[in-house]
């Protein structure tokens, strides 16, 4: 078997890796992963005729057994954990200005990309910053994005995922970050996680590393769950050293603001006292819900460690425009959508609702998904959205999904006058004045809405990734 550092003498030379032959361009060295519907190892001899230089395989497939003579062919216990190993290695291996790399891990149950987003953004004002691309953030989106780190990099940013426990404490041992940033804890992932404790100790897991190495966390100030978490870690005072290892921030902590949102300013503003004065700045910026005031403030607080003044970061800040259905606002010719469909939890659906509810339209519908993998808590979580919704001071709701329909069919005896319609399909309601459609899935949904437009609304979109809402969006 060959050893880390000979593969990354041939890492080295390739300059890339790649784990999918159809995004080949040529000279990189080729990971054979293998998954529950996929097996990579099938895939490695068209990896190398499709301009691979090398292959890295199982050393029990039958690619392995076939191709001993060739020297493209490298054989390994597990290619998973070879490329975990090499991530780790070169990430070990990169130095800027004779010290080791700065890496920024980041985490948390809703605004993650975002936030991610946000730091690359206000970081690149004086740095050259290698980051997480789109959601790539679990056991083989983390060692593809610290092998994208190269000699230009000065700072690399790295988000992580986690569903599982132990899922954040595998991934800080392959990053080996010097700073952590966990955007908040809420009620996700919970068949996996168990419970919202097993949400704060997954989470945790970057804190446990970062107090074990003495580097430093971005704390919201603000958020209980959060310093409840670091004071359990004893970051703020910790007796092995002479200094805290927390940075923190908030909205609350700078005596910040979140400005009201109006028809002239229907985004995000975020009022900042400015720094050695008795000024403000206003931070403008593309994104809808203030929510995402947290996400702004972090942003902020991890450039400013860095050297960033607030001003700058400021700039940075209003330049990022979100994309992939994240805190969207779409202005189409019939309707004005707030488009945050990449996923849900209770928490973040909460927070869309309750944000939804204050934003001034004069008809306003939403079209929730399913929120996924809530385990046994579903029911309940599923029942007290759809009540939410209910009190949100819409004109129309539209559910979507089998939680939400279970959860419509229970509360619909307390609720519900009467039931328009009802098909295998959809099902219609009046729900204390309010009309509530449910549809088996968001294509019913959007070929329901080609048959029966809608204009001159507000809609907001939400729901988990694997229910597609951005399936409605060009029906609106």
């Amino acid at each position: 078997m060959m050893d880390i550092i000979a593969l990354y003498d041939i890492f080295k030379k390739c300059g890339a890796v790649a784990t999918d032959t159809r995004t080949l361009k040529g000279g990189e060295l080729f990971f054979a992963l293998k998954g529950e519907n996929f097996d990579g190892n099938e895939y490695a001899m068209k990896a190398l005729e499709s301009g691979a230089a090398y292959a890295v395989v199982a050393a029990d497939s039958a690619v392995a057994a076939c191709s001993a003579d060739d020297a493209r062919i490298i054989p390994v216990g597990d290619t998973l954990k070879a490329l975990q190993e090499l991530a780790r290695w070169h990430r070990s291996m990169t130095f800027v200005d004779g010290k080791p790399l700065t890496v920024i891990a980041l985490t948390g149950t809703n605004g993650k990309t975002t936030t991610k987003e946000l730091v690359r953004e206000v970081l690149s004002v004086k740095y050259n910053v290698t980051a997480t691309e789109g959601n790539l953030n679990n056991s083989i989106g983390v060692p593809l994005t610290l092998l994208r780190i190269n000699d230009k990099t000065q700072i690399a940013v790295v988000e992580m995922g986690a569903s599982h426990p132990g899922d954040i404490k595998e991934l800080v041992d392959i990053a080996l970050p010097n700073y952590g940033l966990v955007t908040n804890v809420g009620k996700a992932h919970l068949l996996g996680f168990g419970s919202f404790e097993g949400v704060m100790n997954t989470k945790g897991e970057l804190y446990d590393y970062l107090r074990r190495t003495g580097d430093k966390v971005f704390l919201n100030a603000d958020n209980p769950y959060l310093c409840r978490m670091a004071s359990e870690r004893n970051l703020h005072n910790d007796p092995e050293r002479p200094y805290s290892l927390v940075l923190p921030y908030g909205l609350e902590y700078r005596k910040a603001r979140v400005l009201e949102p109006s028809s002239e300013h229907p985004y995000l503003r975020v009022a900042v006292p400015a720094d050695g004065s008795t000024g403000e700045i206003v931070i403008e910026t593309g994104l809808v819900g203030a929510y995402n005031a947290d996400n702004v403030m972090a942003a902020i607080a991890v450039g400013q460690h860095f050297g960033i003044s607030l001003e700058e970061a400021a700039g940075a800040v209003s330049s990022y425009v979100p994309s992939n259905s994240r805190s969207q606002m779409v202005r189409t010719e019939k309707n004005v959508l707030i488009v945050d469909a990449y996923n849900a939890n209770p928490t973040s659906m909460e927070a869309a609702l309750g944000n939804f509810g204050i934003f001034s339209a004069d008809r306003k519908a939403a079209m929730l998904g399913d929120m996924l993998e809530l385990g046994s808590d579903s029911q309940a979580e599923h029942e007290r959205i759809v009540s939410k919704a209910m009190e949100t001071g819409l004109d129309s709701l539209f559910l979507v999904g089998t939680e939400f329909g279970k959860a419509l069919t229970e509360l619909a005896g307390k609720h519900c006058a009467e039931t328009v319609s009802c098909s295998a399909d959809m099902s219609e309601y009046v729900c204390e004045g309010l009309r509530v459609f449910h549809f088996a899935s968001s294509q019913e949904l959007a070929s329901w809405l080609a048959g029966n437009p809608l204009a001159g609304h507000a809609v907001l979109i939400k729901g988990s990734r694997g229910i597609r809402m951005e399936k409605v969006i060009e029906m609106l």
